[in-house]
């Protein structure tokens, strides 16, 4: 499960990885949270087209990867707070699916570089999401109107911390990267065509130190109890 906050956001961080993972027979679920509505300098967009509009374009970027499952929670973009609200729609989402692998932004990167302020969005998604992983979809007594709603506690084996300055695996995507392309071309509302070389210097950052050219670095947390 690949929890983010906007659509566009699952490509820059783990789409080589999902097209991987996805290849090999994992079922991989997309997860947005904000419906994306902000993101336009147009003076005749709205929020409602826009959204519309980014909504189709995660959906043909995570058809290009094989991701399966799709869950727009609705929220609006450029606002996100982290509520006791949000904790729980996402732990019902965890609930619901029961991943092996949560994969979602590293909330202590406040900035990445010496050039990037990281969206408070992304830095709110990471925090309410590794919180809806551990403890509240584990325990029982967390929100019970969950219990209500007929979705058990559910325990996440791993998180994967995306965004992250404190990276402790590297994976290999020399093999999905024109996939990771095709799939950050989809989004033509909010990229141009100069995406295609920063995704290839994206990823030779990510590789760093490897002994491969191209890689997506992450922070995995493998979680005990």
């Amino acid at each position: 499960m690949v929890v983010v906050a906007h659509p566009d956001d699952a490509e820059f961080m783990v789409a080589g990885t999902v097209a991987l993972w996805a290849a090999a027979g994992c079922e991989v679920t997309y997860v947005v949270i904000t419906r994306g509505d902000k993101g336009s300098d147009d003076p005749e967009m709205t929020p409602d087209k826009l959204a519309e509009i980014r909504e189709a374009e995660q959906r043909a970027a995570g058809a290009l990867l094989g991701v399966k499952h799709y869950e727009f929670m609705g929220y609006p973009d450029a606002y996100l707070q982290h509520t006791l609200e949000l904790r729980r729609d996402v732990t019902r989402i965890i609930r619901k699916y029961r991943p092996e692998v949560v994969m979602t932004f590293d909330p202590t990167a406040r900035f990445l570089g010496d050039n990037y302020p990281n969206h408070p969005d992304h830095r709110c998604t990471g925090d309410v999401t590794v919180d809806a992983v551990f403890p509240t979809a584990r325990d029982r007594l967390t929100f019970p109107e969950l219990l209500a709603e007929g979705f058990e506690p559910h325990k996440v084996a791993q998180i994967w911390l995306g965004g992250t300055e404190k990276a402790n695996v590297v994976v290999d995507i020399s093999a999905t990267l024109e996939l990771k392309k095709r799939a950050m071309l989809a989004h033509p509302s909010q990229l141009g065509p100069e995406i295609v070389e920063f995704a290839a210097q994206m990823g030779r950052w990510g590789a760093e130190g490897q002994e491969f050219e191209f890689g997506e670095a992450f922070r995995r947390i493998a979680i005990e109890g």
